[in-house]
This record gives structure tokens, sequence and C-alpha cells, in this order.
């Protein structure tokens, strides 16, 4: 974004995720929570109808929507203003570790998801949002869109990825160890091929296929 914008304001709750974000000379970070009096918005160099587009990247189940989309309407120009919003799945790697990951996920995480969770499973169809198609996304249908994201893992790389679950956080919270000695040497004998066991196969670089799911839509003129 900020390669195309002039000025970007980016937010989150996370002062961590704050700290990692890369120092851009036209991008203004600030730490606030999810919904924030009109008052007290972080654009504070924008006013209302002064922003061409509203982005949220994996956060939006976590909004307090109405008030949220109050927020977003107020800001965005009228009638093209853009509003975009983003989940992504659990990844797709090849049939060994998917396997393993599915079971996983389904077993041994799921009672540290929160409920919310489900709106990201599913592709956030069942998030209510209120906006207009976008000209040519689709035939006055404002989503969701599925996209397909691939970097690049190691099998610790990945590790680290299952450890920025918000269920692994939980998990460890409440004192559990989601990722013990057997599950990580499942996961790793999957990853290398290993099926005996015996520390045999090698270790590789995968590529891991996240599916994207985007709500987009144009705030048009109508008043939240």
């Amino acid at each position: 974004l900020a390669g195309i914008y002039k000025t970007v304001i980016a937010t989150d709750t996370s002062a961590t995720q704050l700290d990692h974000a890369p120092r851009l000379p036209n991008v203004h970070y600030r730490r606030t929570p999810p919904v924030i009096p009109h008052a007290d918005l972080p654009l504070h160099i924008a006013g209302e109808s002064t922003v061409d587009l509203v982005t949220v990247g994996q956060a939006l189940h976590w909004f307090d929507l109405p008030a949220f989309y109050k927020q977003a309407h107020w800001v965005l120009k009228k009638p093209h203003g853009v509003i975009a919003a983003w989940c992504y799945c659990e990844p797709e790697i090849d049939p060994a570790v998917d396997s393993v990951l599915d079971s996983f996920y389904a077993a041994d995480s799921a009672p540290y998801w929160d409920p919310l969770r489900k709106l990201v499973e599913d592709g956030y169809r069942g998030v209510d949002f209120p906006f207009e198609a976008v000209g040519g996304a689709g035939e006055g249908d404002t989503g969701p869109f599925r996209f397909t994201a691939e970097h690049a893992m190691d099998l610790e790389g990945f590790f680290m990825y299952v450890r920025s679950w918000s269920a692994y956080q939980t998990a460890k919270e409440r004192g559990v160890e989601l990722l013990g000695d057997a599950v990580v040497e499942k996961f790793r004998r999957a990853w290398c091929n290993d099926e005996n066991g015996d520390g045999g196969g090698e270790e590789k670089v995968k590529v891991v296929r996240f599916p994207v799911y985007l709500r987009i839509g144009k705030v048009g003129m109508v008043k939240l």
C-alpha cells in the first residue's frame, strides 16, 4: 500500500506487531483498540470523506462490526471509497504434512480457538458486509473472492507459523504445549518423508499455500 498511496495509516492492537513493522516514510503506525470513538480516530491527518481505502487483514472477525463500519463509512470518500477485508485459512503443503496438520488442527488445537474463528474457517462468508460491489469484481458481488498466497518454509518456519496462532498462545497460557515432542515428531516425519521414524529423510524447504478470502466493496451513498 505504501507504494501506491501517498499516505498510509496502519493500526494494530499489538505493540509487538507494530515493533516488527517496516519503517517507511509515508506509513504512520498507531496502536489502537479494534474500535475507538470518532474523536480518537488514528486518522488525525485526514477527515470525513477523505480516505480512498480502508483495509483489514485477518482481523475483521474480532471487531464490533456496526461501530467499525460506521467509522469506515465516515472516513471513506463517497461514493467510491473502498473497504477490503481478507482472511487466510490453514495452509496446504503436501498430502503427508496436510494429513498431520488437519488432525492437529481439528483435535489438538480445537479447544483453544475462539468461537469467532469459525468466521475465518468459512472464508468470511458469514460476515455482515453492508457495502456495494466494486465494478469488475463480480456479478454485483462483494465476495468472498479466493486467492492463494505462497510462501517457502522450512520445518522450523512452519513451527513458527503454528506458534503465531491465537490458539497456541491460549493453550500456552493454560499450561498446555501444543507442539509437544510427540506432535513435533509427527510433523518431522511427514515433512522429511521419514516414514520409518529412524531419523532418515531430508528436511526440505516446501511451498506452503495459504487460501486467502477477500470481501471488498465501495461505500456508496447510503449512510450507516
